[in-house]
């Protein structure tokens, strides 16, 4: 089965505290129930990649301001099938930041999201069961704005709130300064 391998992951993974273990149970539930759980026409939801994307330093993370939503996020997007979803997160953080020399820091995940997509045009609300990978990038590197946002932005961790100060967004933030600590 093709969902197996991100089943593996999320029943791996350790949630950061009691909110990310209700939403990977949800992620589970939801891979579990929906086979085509990766397709995006699957309207009531579906598996999304995102990256974590930090410097070397782990000072700062990448982020874009995401041109539809009109918010500051981490980059990620749609899998369209595609069931590896750490390749998804890689993707979709070289297309969203013309980064090059981007590496994945653990093929495990790093967080795990599930967060509701506004209605636009013919479609409709949904949810984005959001599988998140830690990534570094040379915070040297040009970006390039994609068509899919208005900026891109390094952003130093302790002034993370004054861009996105979502939950889901600051425990990313809080996860990082816990693994420079390990």
């Amino acid at each position: 089965m093709h969902r197996n391998k991100l089943l593996d992951l999320l029943e791996k993974y350790i949630p950061f505290d009691a909110d990310e273990l209700q939403m990977r149970s949800k992620t589970i539930e939801f891979v579990k129930n929906n086979p085509d759980c990766f397709e995006r026409e699957l309207l009531v939801g579906h598996v999304t990649g995102s990256a974590w994307i930090t410097d070397k330093s782990r000072a700062f993370v990448l982020l874009i301001h995401h041109r539809k939503l009109n918010r500051w996020l981490q980059p990620g997007g749609h899998c369209d099938g595609d069931a590896n979803v750490l390749n998804v997160a890689m993707k979709e953080a070289n297309e969203e930041t013309g980064l090059l020399d981007i590496q994945a820091l653990s093929p495990e995940i790093f967080d795990v999201d599930v967060h509701e997509i506004p209605a636009r045009k013919d479609i409709p609300a949904h949810l984005h069961y959001d599988v998140r990978f830690l990534l570094e990038a040379d915070k040297n590197e040009q970006l390039l704005i994609s068509d899919e946002s208005n900026d891109l932005a390094w952003v130093e961790l302790s002034k993370l709130s004054e861009y996105n100060n979502s939950e889901s967004i600051m425990r990313m933030g809080r996860k990082i300064l816990n693994y420079q600590s390990q």
